[in-house]
């Protein structure tokens, strides 16, 4: 099992006193940004509390069963009924687009993904199978039962601009981040210097049971069981710590800020290999093949 790199928990970006005095059922990480923690996965609040129908967006759909929970979070968050203006995906695995297709039907919103990951977003192809063996934990050994997709909503579903821009969401630019899907993308904001990193790494060891549960914070690699390449998820990670991030929010784990957190992440950049990838594993000598229409063994 690789070495993770633990975390202050004083570094975490919430502020526990306000998240309970606005009783929204949301961890506010500034004005404009908020997230959600659904079971095992964070999705994430783009906008200004009240901003009214059309006025914000969401970005990614938490795991199956929870449909309620989100429209609730956004209802208390942003006003009744109110709708967002765009739905991001960072990556189409089972625990980030559960809700996905009955949100898009019920709020008519656009879909918005990364060209490489369409295929588990349009009905046409599952991801490769997961590896159990990787990680040492209850979670990497049930992954074989974990959804592989792919979902459907092509009737909403729109590629990311080529520019780099982010529809809906001004000042913030989507990154290529693979490696743990092909079509992997995390968003960046410089003017606070904010990520919304998805799971291109993630601040809790989600191969545990246990410490999904208690959510521990530690800089962690991206999951061990779902990532298919791994040289490309190095990439990553280096990229993103190169922009020397002041905050993260990630697809797992609490949101970090500050100096430790920049630190943690610079140092799972530079030994990514021994402390990230797993000595042995079905992906780790042979990364799954992409092509168009999916990614395959």
């Amino acid at each position: 099992m690789a070495q993770q790199i633990p975390l202050d928990p004083n570094g975490r970006a919430e502020n526990p006193e306000n998240d309970a005095a606005r009783d929204d059922g949301t961890h506010e990480i500034c004005p404009d940004l908020a997230c959600r923690r659904l079971a095992i996965v964070n999705v994430v609040f783009f906008g200004t509390p009240g901003a009214g129908d059309r006025e914000w967006v969401l970005i990614d759909a938490g795991v199956m069963g929870t449909t309620g929970l989100i429209t609730g979070a956004a209802e208390e968050r942003f006003g009744p009924n109110a709708r967002p203006a765009a739905i991001i995906m960072t990556h189409g695995h089972f625990d980030h687009v559960g809700a996905l297709e009955e949100l898009a039907s019920r709020w008519d919103a656009p879909v918005y993904a990364h060209a490489l990951e369409r295929p588990y977003l349009d009905g046409s192809a599952p991801y490769p199978p997961p590896d159990p063996s990787v990680g040492g934990g209850l979670m990497s050994l049930l992954s074989p039962l974990f959804p592989r997709g792919p979902v459907d909503v092509s009737r909403w579903l729109q590629t990311l601009p080529e520019d780099g821009s982010v529809p809906e969401m001004p000042g913030w630019r989507w990154l290529p981040t693979p490696g743990h899907t092909p079509g992997h993308v995390s968003l960046w904001r410089e003017a606070d210097r904010t990520i919304i990193a998805g799971d291109a790494f993630i601040t809790t060891r989600q191969e545990s049971a246990y410490a999904v549960t208690v959510q521990q914070p530690e800089m962690h690699g991206p999951p061990m069981y779902y990532t298919t390449n791994w040289e490309n998820a190095r990439t990553s990670v280096e990229l993103l710590a190169a922009l020397e991030p002041e905050r993260v929010i990630t697809g797992h784990g609490p949101a970090m800020q500050g100096t430790e957190m920049r630190d943690a992440l610079h140092a799972l950049a530079r030994n990514f290999d021994r402390v990230a990838v797993p000595v042995e594993g079905k992906y780790v000598d042979r990364p799954a093949g992409e092509r168009t229409g999916g990614e395959y063994r």
